[in-house]
């Protein structure tokens, strides 16, 4: 089952993950939130253990940033 986070504004979002190749052929994941559970762009995933879901207080979008040395997830 996919990593699923509800904003202070009542709407669930469902994680997924999607891999980039970047211009040096270096492979990079992104993460992204999406209102439904199955996305065209990406494929549902959990939330790593190196990251933690941040809020925008003003209007709810949802970012994954990685968690820093002594940095604690909500």
């Amino acid at each position: 089952m996919a990593y699923q986070h509800t904003n202070s504004k009542g709407v669930t979002y469902y994680l997924h993950k999607t891999e980039s190749v970047l211009r040096g052929g270096k492979h990079q994941i992104i993460y992204f939130f999406a209102k439904v559970a199955k996305n065209k762009k990406g494929t549902p995933c959990d939330l790593p253990e190196d990251r933690f879901v941040k809020e925008n207080p003003r209007n709810g979008f949802l970012t994954v940033s990685k968690k820093k040395g002594g940095e604690k997830a909500e």
